[in-house]
């Protein structure tokens, strides 16, 4: 189990099959493995050995997964740097694990200099941008040119693969240790579930740095299949791209998918080859879903849930419950069941498993568990206790074993001894026909401790008063659930990945 294993397959059963396509590059699975090849015999040469880290800081493109992969097969352990940090978190991460190899593009070289400056240990720096090298850097492409290539190192198992930093503007970043095994088994059920269209064209939206964007991209190399990239997430170029490139499945977070759906040029564009669209990161958003159907009536629709510490899969809910029925049910609300070899289990916390129906703190366990936090014994042991991982993350679980997410724990909002979960006051709010998005967090209050406070983008023409939505809220859930507060505004902070950040907003 080392996931080189799956480009040496394609390699010698399907060489000419088009592995990536970005912008005006294409490379076939033999020219992709010979540029890996060659990487991984330049990185050794550079000094990297078995087991040493190497980083990079870049949007994503096709240089990106020959990283992936070149380090992979030179022995080495990957450090996707998170490209919304600062210098110091970058510095910290890279310093952290020391990581003596550092890749950047053309939109993050103008920071190697201050990295270089603040660094206990200065990086080497390889340049894998378009135009000139940089003064101080060596050039990706002319070091593949002048390399010679190397056999695969073939680690795998056990071995570490990749350190994922986690957080990082609250506190420390925390470096998640995941294996070839942990990867391994994170990929397989999802493939046994839903399988890669064969023949078909994955577009990578979501951020290579990211553990979602990274393990879609290990499934389609699983499948010895092809990729489509874009640097970022643009909502007109990713019509332009499906059309153009005929993609047939990606990845895509709410916030994303409403921003499509509500492009003025949305309908120009023809978007019948997008046959599967899987959406991650956060809970759906309110209608999103009757919105995506409605556009794409036979698009099969998925929903999945996890962390980077799981690597991140802990369940899927597949494209049989969000058919019509599903949908009445509720069961589209769930994020699915837990996968092959995962065990889930609700508990309370005192760490006991609660009853069906009741909230309680998600733990989980299975092959696909990391091995722990870099350098952090403390940390690492409050994360992992008796074998399971406690996420943090509250749920219930219903008597079928779909799971349906409340809230992270540490954002349940407390308001006059009466828990609220803000997931369920976000749901109701995102149901309104004027609220694009919206967020809810838990702000102080004198008499009641916290109060439910509402952060509300409204869609494009649109208008909807804070009174108004008070009442529409009412309508379906308990007054003590109801915003106390609502403001208005064009935009919600997100991470990279598409996720509202709520310390933000807390700020």
């Amino acid at each position: 189990m080392y996931m080189t294993q799956c480009l040496q397959r394609t390699l010698q059963q399907n060489p000419d099959h088009l592995a990536t396509i970005f912008a005006e590059r294409r490379h076939t699975y033999r020219e992709f493995g010979e540029r890996v090849a060659r990487l991984a015999g330049a990185l050794q040469s550079l000094g990297m050995a078995a087991g040493e880290r190497v980083g990079m800081l870049a949007l994503n493109s096709d240089r990106y997964l020959e990283y992936i992969m070149g380090v992979w097969w030179g022995g080495g352990v990957l450090n996707p740097v998170n490209v919304r940090w600062s210098v110091p978190e970058i510095v910290y991460s890279l310093d952290d694990c020391s990581t003596a190899i550092l890749i950047v593009d053309e939109h993050f070289a103008a920071l190697a200099e201050e990295i270089r400056k603040t660094t206990r240990h200065a990086p080497q720096f390889i340049y894998a941008g378009e135009g000139e090298v940089p003064a101080g850097m060596l050039g990706f492409e002319q070091l593949i040119a002048q390399a010679h290539p190397v056999e695969d190192a073939g680690r795998g198992g056990a071995d570490l693969a990749c350190i994922m930093y986690t957080g990082g503007t609250t506190g420390f970043p925390k470096g998640v240790m995941q294996s070839h095994l942990n990867l391994w088994s994170a990929c397989m059920p999802r493939m046994v579930d839903m399988p890669p269209i064969r023949g078909g064209l994955l577009l990578h939206v979501a951020p290579l740095f990211h553990v979602a964007g990274l393990a879609r991209a290990l499934i389609q190399f699983l499948a010895g299949e092809s990729h489509v990239l874009v640097s970022g997430f643009d909502a007109l170029q990713t019509l332009q791209i499906i059309e153009q490139e005929r993609v047939t499945e990606t990845l895509l977070v709410p916030t994303m998918i409403l921003a499509l759906l509500a492009h003025p040029d949305f309908e120009r564009y023809d978007l019948g080859s997008l046959k599967r669209l899987t959406y991650g990161a956060s809970p759906s958003a309110g209608d999103m879903v009757e919105q995506v159907l409605a556009r794409f009536p036979d698009i099969e629709l998925s929903h999945s849930y996890g962390l980077t510490e799981a690597c991140p899969v802990v369940s899927s809910n597949l494209p049989c419950n969000h058919t019509p029925e599903a949908r009445i049910s509720g069961l589209s609300r769930s994020v699915g069941r837990g996968g092959l070899g995962v065990n889930v289990k609700i508990v309370d916390p005192q760490g006991h498993e609660v009853p069906r129906g009741t909230v309680g703190e998600i733990i989980v366990r299975g092959p696909n568990i990391m091995q722990g936090y870099w350098n952090k014994p403390e940390e690492t042991a409050k994360a992992l206790r008796n074998g399971w991982l406690y996420t943090g993350d509250g749920a219930w679980m219903d008597e079928q074993g779909y799971l349906f997410i409340v809230d992270r724990l540490k954002d349940m909002i407390v308001s006059g001894g009466e828990n609220v979960y803000s997931a369920e006051v976000e749901n109701v709010l995102a149901r309104h026909p004027a609220v694009a998005q919206c967020a809810v967090i838990g702000i102080p209050h004198a008499q009641w401790g916290e109060a439910v406070h509402a952060v509300v983008v409204c869609k494009p023409g649109s208008q909807v008063d804070a009174e108004q939505l008070r009442l529409y809220c009412r309508e379906f859930i308990a007054a003590y659930k109801c915003p106390k507060t609502i403001e208005f505004r064009d935009e919600l902070p997100l991470s990279a990945a598409g996720k509202v950040l709520k310390r933000e907003l807390r700020k």
